[in-house]
């Protein structure tokens, strides 16, 4: 009984840590978003603030962050033809998860600076 109560516990958990890293996992999506979300709407802005990213990816990720909700893709019929990204609102939801990834990162790479340096320290 026990044992089946963990893995329903379990379940219950990786269920939708699974739903949420189908949508953001991924070298390129979450980065993408943070682009957008600091004012990069055109495509070529967004590639140029992504270091390594290239236009066919790119337009891949966004098309899927699009299908998800993310990411909304405005064209306006002008000539020549503009396309823009922005957030969609419901993106906005995400900004407490990438707050957290930052604070988490910025304290595990001085961790692992700290390490590093009393690792060489003690070579000494």
């Amino acid at each position: 009984m026990k044992c089946e109560k963990a893995f329903k516990d379990c379940k219950s958990i990786l269920l939708p840590v699974r739903d949420t890293l189908d949508v953001i996992s991924g070298k390129w999506k979450l980065p993408i978003i943070i682009s957008i979300g600091a004012g990069n709407h055109r495509f070529t802005t967004i590639m140029k603030s992504i270091n390594g990213i290239s236009p066919k990816v790119l337009a891949k990720e966004l098309k899927e962050l699009e299908s998800h909700g993310i990411v909304n893709r405005e064209v306006t019929p002008d000539y020549p033809v503009s396309i823009t990204y922005s957030l969609e609102e419901y993106a906005e939801s995400l900004q407490p998860l990438i707050s957290v990834m930052q604070e988490w990162g910025n304290n595990h790479r001085k961790k692992m600076t700290q390490e590093a340096l009393a690792s060489k320290h003690a070579d000494l």
